[in-house]
């Protein structure tokens, strides 16, 4: 067999050279293609002052979003009581739905030409919604944080939205305004249902 350079190898030696390139290159490394809060200039027709500010308001929602939607997902395996069954679906739902919009904000941070958050600890240190304990809460607490979350997502989402829209980002005002801002009061009205005191068998 020939090396390539008119050269021969040994059939054994071959095998060897057949089996390096087969083998997964499983431990590797480099430098960061791009800083976290740098932009990549794309061709969207937006300057790249307002990508950069869109960017960081993006960010902020997601982490925000990442972490109530992980508190949904707590509470869907916490909840107890006579309203477990329906809240333990309610609460998955609702945490479906908040992942479908991490997926929107992240992608649009990096349509932007940006970095999006993504792992755990840089979320933690981003959101400004309160830290759930680690133990289990009774329901009426659990809603109460949910609402809470939500309010905070909805105060930015809007102030954001209005910011995007000034700057001339469009897309970005619209992904606040018809997903983020609708979905999030959608799932106020369905939660805080839960804590209307209704009698449960004989009205007043």
């Amino acid at each position: 067999m020939e090396d390539g350079n008119g050269g021969r190898i040994k059939d054994g030696d071959a095998a060897v050279a057949v089996m390096d390139r087969a083998r997964p290159q499983t431990v590797q490394k480099s430098r960061e293609i791009q800083p976290y809060g740098a932009i990549v200039k794309l061709s969207i027709a937006l300057n790249e002052k307002v990508c950069a500010s869109s960017v960081t308001n993006l960010n902020q929602l997601l982490a925000d979003t990442m972490t109530l939607r992980d508190l949904y997902k707590k509470h869907h395996w916490q909840v107890s009581g006579p309203t477990f069954y329906a809240l333990h679906l309610l609460f998955d739902k609702h945490f479906k739905e908040q992942s479908d919009l991490v997926d929107l904000l992240a992608e649009r941070i990096q349509t932007l030409g940006g970095v999006s958050i993504a792992m755990a600890h840089d979320v933690a240190e981003t959101s400004i919604i309160p830290r759930a304990p680690r133990g289990r809460e009774e329901v009426p607490s659990q809603l109460s944080r949910l609402l809470h979350a939500h309010e905070i997502i909805l105060e930015e989402a809007r102030t954001m939205a209005r910011q995007a829209s000034k700057d001339g980002d469009e897309g970005t005002n619209d992904i606040l305004v018809s997903n983020v801002v609708r979905t999030n009061e959608l799932q106020v009205w369905f939660t805080s249902q839960h804590l209307v005191n209704e009698p449960v068998v004989c009205g007043d």
